[in-house]
């Protein structure tokens, strides 16, 4: 059982301890993550990782109610998702703006989001990827965490618990399924 399913565990039983442990431990985890995924992003950007981790966290740990977590998969795959709904709002914001939305400009601060993909591809895929999850959410899950959260096969499968060949299996279903149901629209 690793560190983070442990205190995971430990919060949910009340420990008040084991929540000030799960920060640090996460927030390093996730920080890196992000950081592997910008690392993709476009020359010039001055987007920092920390601002994606902050404001998963915040959509993770920062409402009133408390998160519950199975485990270090169930944990990751909520960031994974959270990470992804913080892109499409992004993207569809940006389309707002390219077709003539009424927002008033705004100082550019590291809490916001900048993504170098068109928005109409990062909401292709989004419309897409609901469509997987309906057919097969653990495909949807391997999805989001490698292609939102940037992690390798090995990472991805170690989070979901899935022997990495199966991983594999799973990934190129989910591509050629994403790929068919993305060329119809």
């Amino acid at each position: 059982m690793s560190d983070v399913t442990q205190i995971l565990q430990r919060v949910e039983q009340g420990d008040g301890k084991a929540a000030a442990e799960l920060l640090p431990l996460v927030y390093d985890e996730l920080r890196k993550l992000a950081a592997h995924k910008m690392a993709n992003e476009a020359a010039g950007q001055t987007l920092q990782p920390t601002a994606l981790v902050h404001e998963a966290w915040l959509r993770l740990a920062g409402n009133d109610q408390q998160a519950r977590f199975q485990n270090r998969a169930h944990f990751f795959g909520a960031a994974a998702e959270a990470m992804r709904r913080i892109l499409i709002e992004r993207a569809r914001r940006k389309k707002v703006l390219a077709k003539g939305g009424f927002a008033t400009p705004e100082e550019c601060t590291e809490s916001k989001l900048v993504v170098t993909a068109p928005p109409d591809e990062l909401l292709a895929v989004h419309e897409a990827l609901e469509g997987l999850t309906a057919e097969d959410p653990a495909a949807a899950d391997l999805v989001k965490l490698r292609y939102f959260v940037g992690m390798t096969m090995p990472e991805a499968a170690e989070a979901l618990g899935l022997p990495l060949r199966s991983a594999e299996r799973l990934w190129t279903f989910a591509r050629a399924w994403l790929r068919e149901e993305m060329r119809e629209k």
